[in-house]
């Protein structure tokens, strides 16, 4: 999904869009299950010269926690802002280059979701996972299996 922004870049002002990742676009990302697509509410804002894209995306996903596997789900509210540029001399991160005056919003926002996760999810802080030698989930049951 595509955001042209040449208005922006040519004129100063506010510019706002509604857009969305389809779930078709989720569903290859491993560890992590999305049921629904991904509203981003968009605003870009050219002052002085300087165009800044920002964009709140309401995320909905499923996870397993780390140590018990046991499903969780993650709903939040996540916000992003980048400087866009047309073009870059030198490869920085610190920017978004917007080629053809387009921005991918799909690989921005997936990117920046993915990045806010953490590397590891927990069920709980004091989750005791599962038995190395039965499976069976310490949480619910001390199994008796020797360790």
């Amino acid at each position: 999904m595509t955001v042209n922004v040449r208005q922006a870049f040519e004129f100063p002002g506010e510019y706002s869009y509604k857009a969305e990742i389809p779930v078709e676009e989720l569903s290859d990302l491993k560890g992590v299950a999305f049921d629904e697509a991904i509203p981003l509410d968009i605003e870009v804002t050219n002052r002085v010269g300087a165009v800044t894209l920002s964009y709140t995306a309401a995320v909905s996903m499923r996870v397993s926690c780390a140590r018990c596997l046991k499903e969780l789900e993650i709903k939040n509210d996540y916000h992003f802002e980048h400087i866009l540029v047309r073009e870059l001399a030198n490869h920085n991160d610190d920017y978004i280059v917007a080629a053809g005056d387009c921005v991918d919003m799909s690989e921005v926002a997936l990117t920046d979701i993915l990045l806010e996760l953490p590397s590891r999810v927990l069920c709980s802080e004091d989750c005791r996972g599962l038995c190395p030698v039965c499976g069976a989930d310490l949480n619910v049951c001390d199994c008796g299996c020797e360790k």
